[in-house]
């Protein structure tokens, strides 16, 4: 009876030495710790090109936001002058949580230290079609207004962006941080 509680013990401890060094070894193998930042913003889309209701553009940009890793999302449509239809220039009220490196100094931290990773991410590819290229004028918004909020890298972008016309090859991508599974530890 002894040696089996003795041997318990032992395990439960080199179990618990074991997953208490997961995140130094994945933070030596490149992860990066990380928190969560309060991020808001205001933004009024202006285009000619393509045109939204307030729901239309609250629904891309909700896409688009998550697609960059948000977390903890509102997107509520404001200042619109049309309950329904296209607006003629549609608005949005965001708060989000978005990963910044512990170093950081940007922004209201939230929460237990994190481990994360750099994701590539592709807000419109090079290759889209017309329909998606319609919505060039919002990808040079986002890129503008919404992208500095997040934590990124190796941003790919170019526009042949033309009001009234539709062109190919508008792209966005960028590499941005991410969230690993474990949490790193508390702090």
């Amino acid at each position: 009876m002894r040696f089996k509680a003795l041997s318990l013990a032992i395990t439960a401890a080199v179990a618990g030495a074991v997953l208490g060094t997961l995140p130094a070894a994945a933070a030596a193998h490149g992860g990066i710790e990380a928190v969560w930042a309060l991020r808001r913003v205001t933004f009024f889309y202006q285009g000619f090109t393509t045109r939204y209701s307030c729901g239309g553009l609250r629904d891309q940009i909700r896409h688009m936001l998550r697609k960059a890793g948000a977390r903890h999302l509102e997107v509520r449509e404001y200042g619109c002058s049309k309950p329904v239809g296209v607006d003629p220039f549609p608005g949005v009220r965001v708060v989000m949580q978005v990963l910044v490196p512990v170093s950081s100094e940007h922004g209201d931290k939230a929460g237990p230290v994190i481990l994360a990773h750099w994701q590539r991410i592709v807000l419109m590819p090079s290759n889209a079609g017309f329909e998606e290229q319609g919505n060039c004028e919002l990808i040079e918004q986002f890129k503008v207004t919404f992208l500095p909020l997040f934590t990124t890298r190796r941003i790919s972008y170019g526009s042949n962006c033309v009001p009234h016309q539709l062109t190919l090859g508008t792209h966005l991508s960028a590499e941005v941080l991410m969230p690993d599974i474990r949490p790193a530890r508390g702090r």
